[in-house]
């Protein structure tokens, strides 16, 4: 599968931010997110079983999984043969833009700042992510920059909920944030994903 930034962003309402402790539940969690209409799915490096549930989570039918928390350049290689399409990451180096151009893994790169964002433009970013969204200044810090830097698309992520996320789609600087509402602990360690099927289908439906 072959998808640009944008594409997968407008794919997506919402991006759950996942991290996996079992990776038994890496395949019953991407299944009940997907049937829930949430198929853009970001599976972190924060546990030790990130690789092995996307390598499993990239065989779900319909899923698009991208690896989150990309912060050395050997990870991008490593995460695109296990089948991520996309990569996340909280800030954005020479050393991660240059792994992002070797390995062909298309990149979302953390900023937080206004001069974060200009630097990345010009390293040929426009798609970004404001992070973390809510200490960044939120939906004000996102009007702000629209107008002086109107050609960035943005995913905020950090902070926002269920509540507060139709306030960011509602920006035209926006395509879709990134939350980890939809994967709450205590349902995935009860096995209880019709719970995640159900809030993945409200979040689904906040683009509608």
């Amino acid at each position: 599968m072959t998808m640009t930034v944008l594409e997968i962003m407008r794919s997506a309402s919402v991006i759950p931010v996942i991290a996996i402790d079992d990776p038994a539940h890496a395949v019953p969690l991407a299944r009940a997110l997907v049937a829930g209409g949430i198929r853009v799915l970001e599976v972190t490096l924060r546990t030790a079983h990130g690789l092995h549930a996307i390598r499993d989570m990239a065989q779900v039918e319909g899923a698009i999984i991208g690896v989150g928390t990309l912060t050395a350049p050997e990870e991008f290689a490593a995460a695109r043969d296990a089948g991520a399409v996309f990569g996340v990451s909280p800030g954005l180096t020479a050393a991660l833009i240059e792994a992002s151009k070797k390995s062909g893994l298309p990149l979302l790169p953390g900023v937080m700042t206004p001069s974060e964002v200009m630097a990345a433009r010009e390293a040929g970013f426009r798609q970004l992510k404001l992070f973390p969204a809510m200490q960044a200044g939120g939906v004000g810090m996102l009007n702000a920059i629209a107008g002086p830097l109107g050609d960035v698309t943005f995913c905020p992520t950090g902070g926002i909920s269920i509540d507060t996320a139709p306030s960011f789609l509602a920006l035209k600087n926006v395509a879709c944030v990134g939350g980890s509402w939809l994967t709450p602990k205590d349902a995935i360690a009860a096995g209880d994903w019709g719970r995640i099927t159900e809030l993945a289908r409200a979040a689904a439906a906040l683009r509608q």
